[in-house]
């Protein structure tokens, strides 16, 4: 006999929940095969590296594969190992996550309740709101200031019901940062009760002279948590791995929800290879400061004005705020950007910097379709 329910499982749903909408991630090359037909497709949508992963990381990912029937090493020993030896931080001062997004849910689920504030920047990382109503704590947006965070108004919303403070540096989807001086005036300043994530996914691709590296600062605030990525400039997207770096004490608190063999043994042992690969790195991030000058000149000859940013992609306003139409268009040339109006930006698009060619082919679409009526 079946059983049928007599209420419409909304009704039973967290109230957080109710009115969340799922992450929307960047159109794939297959999704566009099959709606339009296309080949020779470039995605430049999803901030991933051009070149992939690191050769060594590719030949540890094979190793691995002999021992798919094994459960992966649940503590990730080796991987913390590696990565205590190349930040010169404590081992126990790691957590590992399924991705750095992982990460970032571990931490509003130890230290936020219903009750409490969490705190975020307009225009940033769309996981922070969707965290905080997930688990029915009440989001405070703070207006951004030039595309980026406004350090001290985030700093005049903090109040007794505070738990969280969410910061990208870089920022995503704008690409704008905040240098090291900023950052630690706004933790001195702030009260013990407030926990604070300082998201660094795009650290590796930063040139500039006042950007902090700032997992050392967890032996002088130990409310901080600085959470990294595999996915971006080590090229792992696929494997999904990335680490928090905190105090031991929060970092105990975290792995006790971490989910068991949260990290894939594959992943593992690939992130652990590429963090040994400094040439494969160092040639990532060449390629992508290059493919930024490129991109740069190709929008300042069409007149298009873009987002200053520091990381690997940019944020361009599409020529009379027609975004949508642009995007689309875009698509039936076989080129994928992203839409960012989910992220307040509803003239914008960003573009991810891709190879040189790859670089070349988009801003030749973009300024073909721009030119339509």
């Amino acid at each position: 006999m079946v059983r049928v329910m007599s209420c419409e499982p909304l009704s039973l749903v967290n109230e957080g929940i109710r009115g969340l909408t799922p992450y929307q991630p960047g159109k794939s090359t297959e999704a566009l095969e099959r709606e339009l037909g296309l080949t020779h497709i470039i995605k430049l949508a999803s901030n991933e590296s051009p070149l992939g992963p690191s050769p060594m990381a590719r030949a540890m990912a094979l190793v691995e594969l002999d021992e798919l029937s094994r459960y992966p090493d649940g503590a990730g020993a080796e991987l913390r190992a590696v990565l205590s030896s190349a930040h010169g931080v404590p081992e126990q001062c790691f957590t590992l996550g399924n991705g750095s997004n992982d990460v970032l849910e571990l931490v509003a689920r130890v230290f936020v309740s219903a009750e409490h504030e969490v705190v975020y920047s307009e225009h940033a990382f769309a996981v922070y709101p969707l965290v905080t109503r997930a688990i029915g704590a009440r989001g405070v947006e703070i207006p951004a200031r030039d595309w980026g965070h406004d350090l001290g108004a985030m700093a005049g919303a903090v109040g007794e019901h505070t738990r969280l403070v969410f910061i990208a540096n870089p920022n995503n989807p704008t690409g704008t940062w905040n240098d090291g001086a900023a950052l630690e005036r706004f933790l001195d300043g702030l009260p013990e009760h407030v926990i604070v994530v300082i998201d660094q996914a795009y650290a590796e691709y930063v040139d500039e002279s006042g950007y902090p590296d700032c997992i050392p600062w967890i032996s002088r605030y130990p409310n901080l948590v600085v959470t990294r990525t595999f996915s971006k400039a080590h090229g792992l997207a696929g494997l999904r791995v990335g680490y928090g770096v905190s105090s031991a004490e929060i970092a105990e608190l975290l792995n006790r929800v971490r989910q068991p063999f949260n990290v894939n043994s594959v992943a593992l042992a690939a992130a652990a290879a590429a963090l040994e690969d400094d040439e494969h790195l160092a040639r990532s991030v060449q390629v992508n400061r290059s493919g930024l000058r490129q991109l740069r000149a190709g929008f300042d000859a069409m007149g298009i004005e873009v987002i200053p940013s520091v990381a690997n992609f940019l944020s361009f306003a599409v020529p009379g705020g027609a975004a949508s139409e642009v995007y689309s268009r875009l698509l039936h040339e076989g080129i994928i950007v992203r839409p960012v109006a989910n992220y307040g930006l509803p003239g914008h698009l960003r573009v991810t910097v891709g190879l040189e060619d790859e670089n070349a082919r988009f801003l030749e679409a973009l300024a073909k379709v721009v030119s339509q009526p």
